[in-house]
C-alpha cells in the first residue's frame, strides 16, 4: 500500500481558519483512503497541539515523516504555508513524487 502525504496550510488568523485547514486536509486525506492509499495527514496527527513545543518541532517531526512516505499530495492552499512550502521543497530533494489533485493521485495509486 502506498503511504501519501498531506501537504497544506495549517495556520490561520483565527480557530476558524485553522478548523477549516484541518477540515481541506482531512477531506482529501478521505479521498487517498477511498482511493486505496495510505492518507498520513499531519494536519489531524497534532490537532489543535500548538503551544504543547516549540512550533519547529512539529515541521521537523513532519519533515522526517515525509522522508518515510512515498508520496506528497498537495491540498489547494499548500501555497499560503511556509511549512506545506518547505514539504514540498523537501519532497522534489529527495525525488518523492509530488501529486497536486485528484487525478494525479488516482494516477499515482494505479501504477505499480
Amino acid at each position: 500500500m502506498k503511504i501519501i502525504y498531506i501537504a497544506g496550510k495549517y495556520f490561520g488568523k483565527a480557530d476558524h481558519d485553522i478548523l477549516v485547514n484541518i477540515q481541506v486536509a482531512r477531506n482529501e486525506a478521505e479521498f487517498v483512503w477511498s482511493q486505496g492509499g495510505c492518507a498520513l495527514c499531519p494536519h489531524l496527527n497534532s490537532a489543535w497541539m500548538s503551544g504543547l513545543c516549540p512550533e519547529k518541532n512539529f515541521l521537523e517531526g513532519d519533515l522526517e515523516l515525509i522522508k518515510r512516505c512515498d508520496a506528497i499530495y498537495t491540498c489547494w492552499n499548500w501555497q499560503d504555508s511556509k511549512g506545506a512550502t518547505a514539504e514540498v521543497q523537501l519532497a522534489h530533494e529527495l525525488g518523492i513524487p509530488v501529486l497536486h489533485n485528484r487525478v494525479d493521485v488516482m494516477k499515482y495509486l494505479e501504477s505499480k
